[in-house]
């Protein structure tokens, strides 16, 4: 399955990021209420792995051209759910922004996936990386999947349930 890569630009990468990044870049101005006295007992080494992951990320998901659309084929399915991952992520921003902007808010389930701001664009990523047939893409996910959803879950844990 992951047999040959190809460098080069994916644009399918960019628009992704785009995706991700934008929302992100709203909530800091819309943080949880009492985020911040959530955020200085984060795990090191969960941390340590969600930073590693996030760069890693958003470098491979630029630089193989194999993300992007190509010839139609039932390989192209993967790409749709993981296109259908990044548009409920979307939704996700869509309802925080729109909600009260607690704790609960923003580690909310969607449609029954568990903070689904944090499961939502890593199973997007990784589905690209099945996509692309690309090992890389997806042991960068796998680090930055542990990070972030141990992050959020930690949070949630502390924070809704507490």
């Amino acid at each position: 399955m992951f047999d040959e890569i190809h460098f080069g630009f994916s644009y399918v990468g960019l628009l992704y990021l785009v995706m991700l990044m934008l929302p992100n870049m709203i909530w800091t101005k819309n943080k949880p209420k009492d985020y911040e006295k959530y955020v200085g007992s984060e795990n090191r080494i969960l941390l340590a792995m969600e930073r590693t992951g996030e760069v890693l990320v958003s470098c491979l998901a630029l630089i193989f051209s194999d993300f992007n659309i190509g010839k139609w084929s039932a390989w192209c399915l993967w790409l749709m759910v993981s296109f259908l991952c990044m548009v409920l992520y979307e939704i996700f921003w869509i309802r925080y922004f729109k909600s009260e902007k607690n704790m609960k808010d923003f580690y909310s389930s969607l449609f029954g996936i568990p903070v689904a701001g944090a499961t939502l664009p890593v199973m997007a990523f990784m589905l690209l990386a099945v996509y692309g047939k690309n090992a890389f893409l997806a042991l960068a996910v796998v680090i930055l999947g542990i990070g972030h959803i141990g992050i959020h879950l930690m949070h949630r844990k502390a924070a809704v349930f507490h």
